[in-house]
């Protein structure tokens, strides 16, 4: 039996490497959607877990839900929570509003993520409705109510690490894109749209 050529060796060689470098390529464009399923099973920074089916009902624990806005430089727009906080017990459903506007004299597309914090928290907050990864068009000076339904897991007093916590931030940031969005990092750490993937 012959042994390999200089030149089959080299093929062989070039082909491993080829092989190599187009399966770094693939995962550097899985990586992303890879990291954002890890945050949503796990709730990993701050993940909100998305469509957790029903609010299992009512408990006797309080939480109170404070609600934040941000609207990326370069997006004309006026975005806040219609209210400050709501009060709720822990397998309650709720029901917030946001209120967007379109400051400029032509029709503006925004895109918006969102995450909660204290980030430990994630896990136990579950999304059943809302705005986020959807391109919302405004035309000139038009305002839109946007709508987020929730609840809280009761799970979260069971846990030594969340029992304490009376208090989540829910924040929501308004981009022209979901690209300048993951410039930003704010996809990072979004979940899902409930119903779909996250594009």
């Amino acid at each position: 039996m012959n042994a390999p050529s200089l030149r089959q060796k080299n093929r062989r060689l070039a082909t491993g490497i080829a092989g190599i470098a187009l399966g770094m390529v693939g995962l550097a464009y899985a990586s992303v959607p890879l990291y954002r399923l890890f945050c949503q099973v796990t709730g990993f920074g701050g993940t909100v877990m998305v469509d957790g089916g029903p609010a299992p009902g009512a408990t006797a624990q309080p939480i109170t839900i404070r609600f934040n806005a941000n609207v990326s430089q370069g997006l004309p727009w006026h975005f806040a929570p219609a209210q400050r906080s709501l009060t709720l017990h822990l397998g309650e459903e709720g029901v917030a509003f946001y209120v967007a506007r379109n400051l400029a004299d032509r029709p503006v597309t925004g895109v918006a993520a969102y995450n909660v914090t204290p980030a430990i928290v994630g896990r136990y907050f579950h999304k059943t409705a809302c705005f986020c990864f959807e391109q919302q068009t405004l035309a000139p000076g038009q305002d839109i109510d946007m709508p987020l339904a929730f609840w809280v897991d009761p799970k979260l007093a069971a846990d030594p690490a969340t029992r304490d916590i009376r208090t989540i931030t829910i924040s929501y940031s308004f981009f022209r894109s979901l690209e300048d969005a993951d410039r930003a990092g704010a996809l990072a750490n979004a979940g899902a749209h409930v119903g779909r993937a996250t594009p």
